[in-house]
């Protein structure tokens, strides 16, 4: 079905330096634009990403090993903001449209353009986010899976015994549905993760990058427990409790669930035993040294 559009309208995804909108950059860019008419134009640029003062940003491995875009690919293109007159240009007042692109593309869009000093206003466009569709078309709740997998419908939802059977049913629909089906995860890894053993189903089911059990604290590529949220997402937990100590205090007061409290007082136990050890250490080291003089 061809688009009914009364004005142009512009499909967009960005490739980043990470997913912070204030503080990450562009690193591709891609315009699809659409015309009333169903013409179709197309921009892709690749972008240096530079901070305030105009210095080449490293693009972080853990970003590369996503998107595959390398410090050398940019090393010679142009900045976003050499770049921002033309892109704006592309875009005029059409409207924009991508895939999770509320949450993440249209903010850091409008991020580089401010930081470029182009005024660039959604308040005139309409946005159109296909993944929001996706997820409110195709809910993911226990009846919609059951309705899916199962083909019927869930009666008594939400009361305990119903749900219990219903999600038991599910899992047996997937076997049958996934049995041999190829899944590729983010490292461009095929498998068929798919089997009838409890403990392929765990491994593959569970949340893998989380700490705790809600996700408030995961690990990084190095299996450091770093933070989920807050003014120090993405850092470690043992960097802020070196330099901001009343930040566990805060953690362990606040109405964190336990099991991410469980994890935190790991890492300050991590922490004081590691202090005592190189406290130990300088001691001995003292020792020795006034027994040789």
């Amino acid at each position: 079905m061809q688009l009914n559009l009364t004005k142009p309208i512009v499909f967009f995804d960005l490739e980043t330096t990470g997913v912070q909108v204030g503080s990450d950059r562009i690193v591709q860019i891609c315009l699809l634009k659409v015309n009333p008419d169903n013409s179709e134009q197309e921009m892709t640029r690749l972008v240096r990403p530079v901070d305030d003062n105009g210095v080449t940003i490293k693009i972080p491995q853990e970003a590369i090993a996503i998107h595959h875009i390398t410090n050398a690919m940019v090393a010679t293109e142009p900045s976003f903001c050499e770049q921002a007159p033309t892109i704006a240009a592309f875009i005029g007042d059409a409207d924009l449209a991508g895939y999770n692109s509320n949450k993440f593309d249209v903010p850091m869009l409008v991020e580089e353009f401010l930081r470029a000093g182009i005024e660039f206003s959604v308040q005139n466009r309409r946005l159109v986010d296909v993944q929001n569709i996706f997820h409110k078309m195709e809910p993911r709740t226990l009846v919609a899976a059951y309705r899916f997998y199962c083909d019927k419908n869930l009666d008594g939802a939400h009361s305990a015994d119903a749900d219990t059977r219903a999600t038991y049913e599910v899992l047996k629909a997937q076997l049958d549905r996934y049995d041999g089906a190829p899944y590729v995860d983010r490292d461009g890894v095929t498998t068929c993760p798919i089997v009838n053993d409890v403990d392929a189903l765990s491994r593959f089911s569970s949340n893998a990058q989380w700490a705790d059990l809600v996700g408030h604290i995961g690990f990084d590529k190095n299996g450091h427990e770093v933070f989920n949220f807050g003014k120090h997402k993405g850092v470690t937990l043992e960097q802020v409790f070196l330099k901001e100590p009343a930040y566990y205090d805060w953690m362990m007061k606040a109405d964190f669930p336990r099991s991410t409290k469980q994890v935190v007082m790991q890492v300050q136990r991590r922490l004081i035993e590691e202090r005592r050890r190189r406290d130990a250490e300088k001691l001995q080291a003292l020792k020795l040294k006034f027994e040789g003089e």
